[in-house]
């Protein structure tokens, strides 16, 4: 049987990933390498993460950094002073590089997981139909659910920020997950490195923060396994 291994949050880390790959043995004729999205910015090298994941033929999912850098390279937004995508925009396999990954789509589902970058609206049946004809270089309540919630309401709106919590209605998102509704799948995801590792039934909450000095962790499914590579070091200081 095939392992799938699942990556937390890599932002930039390559050297951290490689490690990773090396601690639970990954074999690409053996495996499927699922990433969490995030694999760029506030860290080091996201060309030679970008690099080594289409190498290695890797699945996954986007995230919130990653529209950053596709909307950055086709002028949609603005390049921030904090931001490492520098190395990607300028790489000669530029193009070849953002077509691969522009292709990943915002969830995918198993038939006992699901894997998403930040959540899974309250509303979605079907979170791969919900999501079907998303555009990475494109807003909308979909998108952004998908790549960037930590808190809703029960409807599934959005509060205005994360930090400091909010209030009622608002709770983790994680809260409205009803696994009996989707046919006991657990959830993989990422974004949220402060709430940092979550461990619960249904539940497998992957950001440790390694960009920000954390660990980089991965979740091997068919041996409910983790394994963890602490950071080098703290790439960028702590934020969003």
């Amino acid at each position: 049987m095939r392992r799938r291994i699942f990556v937390g949050d890599i932002q930039g880390c390559r050297e951290e990933l490689e490690r990773l790959l090396e601690e639970a043995r990954y074999d690409p004729a053996a495996d499927d390498l699922q990433l969490v999205g995030d694999l760029v910015n506030r860290g080091p090298d996201s060309l030679g993460v970008l690099r080594l994941a289409r190498r290695l033929g890797a699945g996954g999912v986007l995230g919130n950094h990653d529209l950053h850098l596709l909307r950055a390279a086709a002028g949609r937004r603005e390049v921030k002073g904090r931001d490492t995508i520098g190395d990607v925009l300028a790489a000669p396999d530029r193009e070849e590089l953002l077509a691969w990954l522009a292709a990943r789509p915002f969830v995918r589902t198993w038939s006992d997981i699901y894997l998403v970058h930040a959540g899974l609206h309250p509303f979605w049946s079907d979170p791969a139909a919900a999501l079907a004809h998303a555009d990475p270089y494109r807003e909308d309540a979909a998108v952004r659910f998908a790549v960037a919630a930590r808190h809703c309401a029960p409807d599934g709106s959005l509060p205005p920020a994360d930090d400091p919590p909010p209030g009622p209605p608002y709770r983790p998102w994680t809260d409205f997950y009803d696994p009996a509704a989707h046919g006991g799948r657990i959830v993989v995801f990422g974004h949220w490195a402060v709430r940092g590792l979550v461990l619960r039934p249904h539940l497998r909450g992957l950001d440790t923060g390694c960009v920000w000095g954390g660990t980089l962790t991965a979740w091997i499914a068919e041996e409910d396994r983790l394994v963890q590579i602490p950071a080098a070091r703290a790439y960028s200081p702590v934020d969003d």
